[in-house]
C-alpha cells in the first residue's frame, strides 16, 4: 500500500506568488533592460522571470486552491486600483538589481488587507511570506563579479516607468516544473465588500 499522498493531484505541494504585473508596453521595455544586462554581464537568469511586483510568496497543497482564490478575490475587490511609479535602479547587495518602486503606500495598504487571508496561506512547515520591499527585479542570483561591475553601471543608470495597478496575478507552480503559470486573475474595484461568516447559496 502506497501512503505517499504528494501523487495524487490534490495532495501536491505547489509555490505560489502572488503579483502584479504592468501594461504592456512598460513590460515590454523592462523585458529589454533585463535582456541588455543578460547580455552585457554573462547572466542569462537575467531574461527569465517576468517583470513585477511581488505581495507574497507562499507554499500550499494545491486542493486549497479554490478557497484562497475566492478569499484572493474577495479582497482585491474591495481594493481600489491605483498608480505605481518605478524610478532608477537599486540593489541587494552582492547578488540582485532591481528596478525601484516609489509609491509604497498603496501597495503597504494591500499587504495589510492580504494578512487577514493568512491563516489559509500557511502549511505547518511554511508562512506565507508577505513583502516589505518593493521592486521588479532585474537580475538575481548574481555571481559577486557580475553584481560589482552591473551595480557600478546601474547605480548610475536612469529609469522612469508609471503604470496603473488593477489587478493582481496569482502564479503557481507545482513541484518538479520549472516555471510559473498564472492561475487567476484578481480585479480592483474599490466596491464595499460585506464579509459574512455564512454564505448563502
Amino acid at each position: 500500500m502506497n501512503n505517499d499522498l504528494s501523487n495524487l493531484p490534490g495532495y501536491r505541494l505547489c509555490d505560489y506568488i502572488l503579483a502584479i504585473q504592468p501594461h504592456e508596453e512598460l513590460w515590454n521595455t523592462i523585458i529589454q533592460v533585463k535582456k541588455e544586462f543578460a547580455a552585457t554581464y554573462e547572466a542569462p537568469s537575467a531574461e527569465c522571470g517576468k517583470p513585477q511586483v511581488t505581495l507574497l510568496r507562499f507554499s500550499q497543497l494545491q486542493m486549497m486552491e479554490d478557497r484562497i482564490i475566492s478569499r484572493l478575490k474577495s479582497i482585491a475587490m474591495a481594493l481600489p486600483a491605483f498608480k505605481i511609479e518605478l524610478k532608477d535602479f537599486g540593489s541587494q547587495p552582492s547578488h540582485t538589481i532591481y528596478l525601484n518602486v516609489e509609491s509604497k503606500i498603496p501597495l503597504q495598504m494591500a499587504i495589510k488587507h492580504l494578512k487577514t487571508a493568512q491563516s489559509l496561506l500557511k502549511t505547518k512547515e511554511q508562512k506565507p511570506h508577505f513583502m516589505e520591499d518593493f521592486y521588479i527585479t532585474i537580475a538575481r542570483q548574481l555571481l559577486p563579479w557580475q553584481y560589482e561591475k552591473g551595480w557600478l553601471e546601474y547605480s548610475h543608470k536612469h529609469f522612469t516607468g508609471r503604470f496603473i495597478a488593477n489587478n493582481m496575478l496569482l502564479l503557481r507552480k507545482a513541484e518538479g516544473e520549472k516555471n510559473f503559470q498564472t492561475v487567476e486573475s484578481f480585479e480592483f474595484l474599490n466596491m464595499p465588500v460585506v464579509t459574512t461568516q455564512g454564505q448563502l447559496f
